[in-house]
């Protein structure tokens, strides 16, 4: 079994979706020839041809528009928004229209899209380039928010993405592409959506988390394991549709959960979770959920460091919840 980066992973995903299904295609600024800015789609032009792996003018709102009318007449389209801070011009496209289809038209029409973006901080980028804007999609009914946090479910879910019948936001963890490896099966395989992944087994404290951030848990939760704190650190996966199940299942397990995310926390998706485990198990809770999250700014260059959630700052919230 291969080993791959993130990035990779996302790359064989692709390569193995178009060579099984010739209604998928790949486009967005860059992606072509160049295989975008962070060479995700490196290679597919040059196997599949301009045909099916294009570039488009620096236009989201035009990009996006492309694809529904595209899923709409039995294409799949998968289209990359360079980073997830551009997405904006196209917000109206996605969550008046694509997530609109369905339901509009009594289920005669659906969008069978994949919207692909780099997000998040971790390399530097500065405000215009490290935003988290899940929560924008997570709030939007007939959208599916997936992300994964290794390159085993970075292909898998990708691929069980673009088979599924609904518009998904597919929102690439970008400081995980080339720092991060694991074992990819060869081949096609899914991961199925809205299922949650125990990243790190542990009976004393729930963790949960995503993206980029999984990492970040799993050390905390190694440093909180040499002082007899076992942490379990489940990771999301999908953000909508959310395993409600599964998050109650895990806090329950516990009894002491800490959210973590590196978007602002007013309003964040840690919030959702919170409030989950409040309204449906907090006869099971030893402490108050704690959520350690970016700060209420815009994301800053210099101080990324300080802005990003770091294992410190996680094993602070396991140790006071523990303690409690």
């Amino acid at each position: 079994m291969p080993t791959l980066t993130l990035l990779q992973a996302v790359n064989d995903g692709l390569k193995t979706v178009m060579r099984n299904d010739p209604t998928v295609l790949v486009f967005g600024e860059d992606v072509g020839p160049k295989g975008g800015v962070f060479l995700a789609t490196e290679g597919l032009t040059e196997e599949f041809g301009v045909e099916r792996c294009f570039d488009t003018p620096l236009s989201e709102d035009g990009i996006v528009g492309a694809a529904i009318g595209m899923a709409m007449n039995g294409l799949r389209p998968v289209a990359e928004i360079q980073f997830q801070d551009f997405i904006y011009p196209a917000f109206d496209q996605i969550v008046s229209e694509a997530a609109k289809l369905r339901y509009r038209s009594g289920g005669q029409y659906t969008a069978p899209m994949v919207i692909r973006t780099p997000y998040g901080g971790g390399i530097r980028g500065g405000l215009y380039h490290s935003q988290s804007g899940e929560s924008y999609f997570a709030h939007t009914a007939g959208l599916k928010v997936v992300i994964p946090s290794t390159p085993h479910d970075a292909k898998g879910l990708l691929i069980a993405s673009i088979e599924d019948p609904d518009p998904v936001i597919f929102m690439e963890p970008k400081a995980l592409y080339r720092t991060l490896k694991g074992e990819v099966p060869e081949g096609s395989y899914t991961v199925e959506l809205s299922t949650l992944r125990e990243a790190r087994a542990g009976k004393d404290v729930t963790v949960f988390c995503y993206g980029a951030m999984v990492t970040v848990a799993e050390k905390a939760a190694e440093q909180a394991a040499t002082g007899g704190i076992e942490v379990a650190v489940v990771d999301l996966r999908t953000l909508l549709p959310l395993d409600e199940e599964g998050v109650l299942d895990a806090a329950k397990r516990t009894g002491r959960v800490v959210v973590l995310h590196e978007a602002p926390r007013f309003c964040g998706y840690g919030a959702e979770i919170s409030a989950l485990i409040a309204e449906h198990a907090i006869e099971y809770m030893e402490a108050p959920v704690v959520r350690v999250t970016g700060f209420d700014t815009p994301f800053p260059n210099t101080l990324e460091h300080n802005y990003m959630p770091d294992d410190r700052r996680v094993l602070d919230a396991i140790e006071h919840v523990y303690n409690f």
